[in-house]
């Protein structure tokens, strides 16, 4: 039975008035809440917080979509907003995206979405208040409860409210999100989603927030990050043909044992007792899932041979201003001794710990074969020139 707070109609009530708006758009979003609303009252485990937790993440994600609606509705030429060659970050969870988006996005001729923009996209950011707005401060501080209640989550996957935010967290507005399975245990809406769903509307819903976001505050070129993409790739290309793609590589042995670690973490929020050896199973098949489809997909061609670009994890944290200077000689991009600077001025602030491997996890806690999974990885491995990393 459908936990009260989690009704599909209680949702919606809660965010038309939040939002002042009845119309939600698109109709297609419908099919993906109510299947996640389904997975969670079944299969998630849902803690009595988590219940909640999961109550107001949907309910914002609803408010968000109405609100985003009705400003369409009434500044309709924020829908002619040009959407031009953004550059898309893409690669399995654990290999460096996020300090690489971050590092990226310290470069003045690119824009990455930030956090607080995503979780509070209405009014759209003005330029003459970006860096004031209060609404940085309310997601800050939401942030910051987070990490109070599962301590060290953003020791483990930074964030910051001023900080680069990814995809998912957009196309959550679809609810044909990775960002949920993440979260959440819901094996029947993950299977949904990887295996039967129409990512479309959800890259149609991507590019209608970057317009919104634009509209106050011109982006020249949009730079984006999402592991999630690595799963779409054809959908991508449908929505962004134009678009440069930044692959990162890991050793998926490695890659496993980290996202494994981080998701078992992440669902203390929302569940008692998450399962770290049932997690990992899981994301051997979905990494592996994802390796395949994202090499399938540049072996049909769906974008040009010279729109991708590939960055190993090895290289990038031996010396990521280096690895990113090949990166932008790669791209035929001017990495500017001013744009370097500011890159290494947040890495001396933001420094990570190299992947953390050893610390916050280890490859023994899967459970899972390691001589099975190298089989299984040695393709993609060979293909793009990923070395072992040490597996403890």
């Amino acid at each position: 039975m459908t936990l009260e707070r989690l009704h599909p109609e209680r949702l919606l009530e809660a965010a038309r008035e939040k939002a002042g708006c009845n119309d939600f758009g698109e109709a297609t979003w419908r099919e993906g809440l109510e299947r996640l609303i389904e997975a969670l009252s079944r299969e998630a485990d849902l803690s009595e917080l988590g219940v909640e937790v999961a109550g107001n993440d949907l309910e914002s994600y609803l408010t968000n979509r109405a609100s985003i609606v009705r400003w369409h509705k009434e500044h309709p030429e924020v829908s002619e907003e040009a959407i031009s060659a953004p550059i898309v970050i893409v690669g399995q969870p654990r290999t460096g995206t996020t300090i690489l988006h971050d590092l990226l996005a310290q470069d003045p001729s690119l824009r990455a979405p930030l956090t607080w923009e995503v979780d509070r996209p209405v009014p759209p950011p003005l330029t003459a208040t970006f860096q004031t707005d209060p609404r940085i401060q309310e997601v800050q501080a939401a942030i910051e409860i987070t990490d109070s209640l599962i301590p060290g989550f953003t020791s483990f996957h930074p964030m910051g409210a001023k900080l680069a935010q990814e995809c998912v967290r957009i196309t959550g507005g679809e609810f044909r999100s990775m960002i949920f399975s993440t979260q959440y245990r819901v094996p029947g809406y993950e299977d949904w989603l990887l295996r039967e769903a129409d990512l479309g509307p959800a890259y149609r819903w991507h590019r209608r927030y970057l317009q919104h976001l634009q509209s106050g505050h011109p982006a020249r070129r949009w730079l984006l990050k999402s592991p999630a993409h690595l799963w779409h790739l054809h959908q991508l290309a449908a929505e962004y043909p134009d678009a440069t793609v930044i692959q990162a590589h890991r050793d998926p042995l490695k890659v496993i044992a980290s996202t494994s670690a981080l998701i078992a973490h992440l669902r203390r929020l929302a569940s008692d007792r998450p399962d770290l050896r049932e997690i990992a199973a899981n994301q051997a098949d979905v990494i592996l899932l994802g390796l395949e489809r994202g090499m399938n997909a540049r072996d049909a061609g769906i974008f040009p041979s010279s729109q991708f670009h590939d960055i190993h994890f090895t290289d990038f944290v031996a010396d990521p201003l280096t690895a990113i200077g090949r990166l932008y000689d790669s791209m035929g991009m001017d990495l500017t001794s001013e744009c370097e600077s500011r890159m290494a001025h947040f890495l001396a602030s933001n420094p990570g710990d190299g992947g953390g491997g050893g610390k916050r996890y280890r490859f023994a806690d899967t459970g899972l074969d390691a001589d099975l999974l190298r089989e299984r990885s040695q393709e993609y491995q060979r293909c793009y020139g990923v070395e072992n990393e040490p597996v403890i």
